[in-house]
């Protein structure tokens, strides 16, 4: 039986089967048999050991450094959105339109997530539209792809290396990588070797050339902001589309901290929980009012669905809208002033130590840091700092000849800005990440060779001074961690659950 207060279940209906359940609450009858039992049990009950991974997780996130520049901290109110009834429900198909009956509420919601959407970032309606349902930037990318150009058409996206995104088209000398690349021919626009900025003049003279009927926007780890009305030229000039993916930035965008992409290109996407802070998901923005293309709000939504994907997730359109109404509030421009003066301090602290940072400082949320004049991978700076108690990520710097072995490590400070860390904060974090370098630097010496399997012998099973260091290094993190709350979750009540490591 399942458990409920014995004054809410009765078991003696004479007109149900003995295993048929009663529960009675505010004056309505509801009946459930043995064989759903389960439906009205909570997690940790049905499913323990998956309970156990989610509470391990969450200690992780309380006890450590979130600093994974495409990450940040939802609210509470959005996983409670994303948690929902909602995610019961099917809706292929657009608001008014649908393959599916009882929808009503479910158009209510996605026709004010939309309107969200705009408002947001200040567009008008009768200019800009958006499809709320891509599952993802990567899916609303293709999507926009799809709607915009035809399969072997020509397309041009920032490079990996140099900061782009892998569905902007990026492919090897062996290998197309993504969609993006096997379905379109792509070429490369690259960053200015000497300034580590866009070299606007370079992408003029090569479009010229390669005659794009696509331009991409957006990247996923350039520290600077962009110009798009020189891009807009570019793509005038050769009569092509411009697509912003503003993935990373759309928070700060929304927020007027940096420039806006809508003023010049014809469609742009992002995804919703970085600097966003929703949940993960996608939107496409396209203009209603191009010359020649008018049906292009229909190539949109056909493009999502049905010939990308099925049916929305209704749950996370919820969230979607009630992390957009957070964006429209008046304390959305302050958090993100401080997530930019928090990176900035951080590029300040890291520089003052002597480190090499591509374009030494940041306009945005990240810091790309180059750790190759210390004779670091990427990799194992984020191993150290995995061991530590700091999330980071490994990421390829301009000039990298392979991005499976990258020369730096991307940094964000949007999940500690969450966490309400202020300037002198992101100062102790910077320090913290000085003595990982180092300590890095240490055991890699102590490992006499330069594999990774050698360096993580060294510091989880050495009994040399680096192993020491990286315990006494990972008790201050924790500690230091542990002061911060954490959005979503009571922290006043949280233990540590069984088997989590990582502490001593």
């Amino acid at each position: 039986m399942a458990n409920y207060p014995s004054d809410f279940v009765r078991t003696d209906v004479p007109t149900r089967q003995s295993s048929t359940h009663t529960v009675f609450s505010r004056e309505i009858c509801v009946y459930f048999d043995e064989e759903n039992a389960d439906l009205y049990k909570p997690l940790s009950e049905v499913d323990p050991v998956v309970q156990n991974i989610i509470d391990k997780e969450t200690w992780r996130q309380f006890s450590g450094l979130e600093l994974i520049a495409s990450e940040n901290l939802t609210s509470l109110a959005a996983m409670q959105a994303n948690g929902s009834i909602l995610t019961n429900k099917y809706s292929e198909g657009l608001p008014g339109a649908r393959y599916y009956g009882g929808n009503e509420y479910v158009d209510e919601l996605e026709n004010l997530c939309r309107e969200r959407a705009l408002k947001a970032f200040n567009l008008d309606p009768n200019v800009w539209g958006v499809n709320v349902q891509p599952y993802s930037g990567s899916t609303a990318n293709f999507a926009a792809l799809t709607a915009l150009i035809q399969p072997q058409d020509r397309l041009m996206g920032l490079g990996l290396p140099d900061g782009g995104h892998l569905t902007h088209g990026y492919y090897t000398a062996k290998k197309k990588i993504t969609a993006s690349a096997i379905y379109f021919q792509s070429l490369p626009y690259a960053l200015d070797a000497s300034t580590h900025l866009i070299d606007y003049p370079s992408l003029e003279k090569t479009a010229k050339t390669f005659k794009p009927r696509l331009i991409i926007c957006g990247a996923s780890a350039y520290p600077r902001d962009w110009d798009y009305k020189y891009l807009r030229k570019i793509a005038d000039s050769e009569q092509a589309w411009l697509m912003c993916d503003m993935a990373h930035t759309s928070g700060l965008i929304a927020a007027g901290e940096l420039a806006s992409p809508f003023e010049s290109c014809h469609v742009v996407t992002t995804t919703t929980h970085k600097t966003l802070r929703g949940p993960r998901a996608g939107l496409i923005f396209f203009r209603k009012d191009v010359e020649g293309a008018k049906d292009l709000e229909k190539r949109v939504n056909d493009a999502v669905f049905p010939a990308c994907q099925g049916g929305p997730h209704n749950n996370t359109i919820a969230a979607i809208a009630t992390s957009l109404l957070q964006v429209a509030s008046p304390t959305w421009k302050a958090y993100a002033k401080q997530v930019i003066v928090n990176a900035r301090t951080l590029a300040e602290v890291l520089v003052g130590y002597g480190y090499k940072l591509q374009t030494q400082g940041t306009d945005n949320h990240l810091v790309l840091w180059d750790l190759r004049p210390v004779g670091l991978t990427g990799s194992k700076v984020e191993k150290i700092c995995d061991y530590v108690g700091i999330t980071i990520n490994k990421n390829a710097v301009s000039g990298d000849t392979s991005a499976a072995v990258p020369g730096g490590i991307r940094l964000g400070t949007s999940a500690l800005t969450s966490r309400s860390m202020k300037e002198e904060d992101i100062r102790v974090v910077g320090e913290f990440l000085h003595r990982a370098v180092q300590l890095a630097l240490k055991l890699q010496k102590e490992a006499g060779s330069k594999l990774i399997k050698d360096f993580e012998r060294v510091a989880l099973t050495g009994d040399g001074e680096g192993a020491r260091e990286v315990k006494v290094l990972r008790k201050e993190v924790r500690a230091f961690a542990k002061k911060w709350p954490l959005p979503g979750i009571d922290v006043s009540s949280l233990t540590k659950p069984e088997g989590f490591e990582g502490d001593d």
